[in-house]
């Protein structure tokens, strides 16, 4: 029989650590299950050899001769690697992608509904993780669960890959016993969160490289082309005028020519003084309602923020978080300062014991469609199952919104870069016109 000491919880989230005897790891894992209580942590206890434990107080040689050097100095590097690490600046580290953390999240979810404790499950997606960083968190996550931590608050110690929302939920999935639910909800999340990045960032592929053409195309043109036959005009017509369609081009392209180091010097200037005032609460505030009003996507922008409010706050409150709570960690990961604005508002009537849906509907953020679902999901008592079903409609809705858009765009782009070389080609070519009917007048 072997000794297992085990941290562990009962239904009402309370922690309980012991020890247990048993055959082996999954006799211990039921054992401790029997008891009502769903263990987090269990590792096997094991007492040092007899001689070992008899010869370490009493021989001075051993203490400080051959055998404690090597250990000393394997010590000794042990430390220095990991204060390397800690002191390394953090913009040197790269990010760990979605797509490995929502890998991770899976399969750990599928280790530990199999039956196998957490802290083994994390001890094999350790050995075949291929991430450094990921590793390296990995390496501090089971070091401090094998302290006696639990798994969340492993998890607050790498900000950077658990965000609140992830560090809250395995808190609640703890407390309520149902770890591997709220891993597979996580997961899940992730996947449709992902799915809708991937989605936006593919439609804006196309319209942006059709427009890095167009102004590729027209600077070359203007640039390069339209001055050679500046000259050549000057020669034929012997100071005739010109078309006014080819005299306006003739002066954009010398205002190019002399001016292009200024157009770049404004360019750079207005990236610069937007990332300032994107800085500021009022600027960036100002920036994201612009981003809900403008023509083409500000309908996208708004979809996507419902979509994600509303399964963020549903994953979270359907995985046991309080509402409160909930609402605070949806306020800080919306990405958008209107509606953290609105969400704000929300928490602070529901902290007074009003409802959701007036709030709600005075930001203006929200169709009233979704106040209205919102609204019978608080009478109904089922307001996670109605957040999820709204963040499902609209994930469609933002299917529709970016095949609409891409389709509205791409056909736009297409007609300007048309028009604006079409109309250098049409400058270039009338004054040729003129020429050749005075040559074909006088060869007459």
């Amino acid at each position: 029989m072997a000794t297992f000491q085990f941290i562990a919880k009962d239904a009402a989230g309370k922690e309980t650590r012991g020890q247990i005897e048993a055959g082996d790891r999954n006799s211990a894992i039921a054992a401790v299950r029997a008891q009502g209580l769903f263990p987090t942590a269990l590792g096997e206890v094991k007492s040092a050899p007899p001689k070992q434990q008899a010869a370490a107080p009493s021989s001075p040689a051993r203490k400080g001769g051959r055998f404690a050097k090597p250990e000393a100095k394997k010590k000794s590097g042990l430390n220095m690697n990991i204060n390397l690490k800690l002191k390394m600046p953090s913009f040197l580290r790269g990010k760990v992608k979605t797509k490995v953390l929502t890998q991770f999240t899976r399969q750990l979810a599928t280790l530990v509904n199999a039956g196998l404790p957490l802290m083994r499950g994390i001890e094999v997606l350790k050995r075949q993780m291929k991430d450094a960083q990921m590793q390296e968190a990995l390496n501090g996550i089971s070091d401090s669960i094998a302290g006696g931590g639990t798994f969340s608050e492993a998890l607050q110690a790498y900000p950077k890959i658990f965000d609140n929302l992830y560090v809250n939920m395995v808190k609640a999935g703890e407390a309520g016993g149902v770890l591997e639910v709220v891993l597979a909800r996580l997961a899940e999340f992730a996947e449709k969160s992902e799915k809708i990045k991937n989605k936006v960032k593919g439609a804006m592929i196309y319209p942006i490289v059709v427009l890095l053409a167009a102004v590729g195309i027209t600077g070359f043109l203007m640039v390069k082309v339209v001055p050679q036959f500046k000259q050549v005009f000057a020669d034929m017509l012997g100071g005739q005028e010109l078309p006014p369609i080819t005299q306006f081009v003739m002066n954009a392209s010398e205002w190019v020519r002399h001016n292009y180091v200024t157009m770049m010097v404004i360019v750079a200037a207005l990236v610069v003084i937007k990332r300032v005032v994107g800085k500021t609460e009022a600027g960036a505030y100002f920036y994201d309602s612009l981003s809900l009003k403008m023509p083409v996507t500000g309908t996208l922008v708004q979809r996507t923020a419902v979509s994600r409010v509303t399964r963020t706050l549903g994953t979270l409150l359907s995985s046991g978080v309080p509402i409160l709570q909930s609402l605070t960690i949806v306020r800080d990961t919306t990405g958008n300062r209107v509606v953290s604005k609105a969400l704000q508002n929300v928490h602070d009537a529901v902290k007074e014991g009003e409802g959701m849906t007036g709030p709600l509907s005075q930001c203006k953020v929200f169709p009233p469609m979704v106040t209205s679902m919102v609204e019978v999901g608080e009478e109904t008592g089922a307001l996670a199952d109605m957040l999820t079903r709204i963040a499902n409609t609209y994930d469609d809705e933002v299917d529709n919104a970016v095949a609409g858009m891409t389709a509205a765009i791409e056909p736009a782009l297409i007609i300007v870069l048309a028009v604006v070389v079409g109309t250098i080609v049409v400058a270039m070519f009338l004054p040729m016109i003129k020429i050749i009917q005075s040559v074909s007048g006088g060869g007459a």
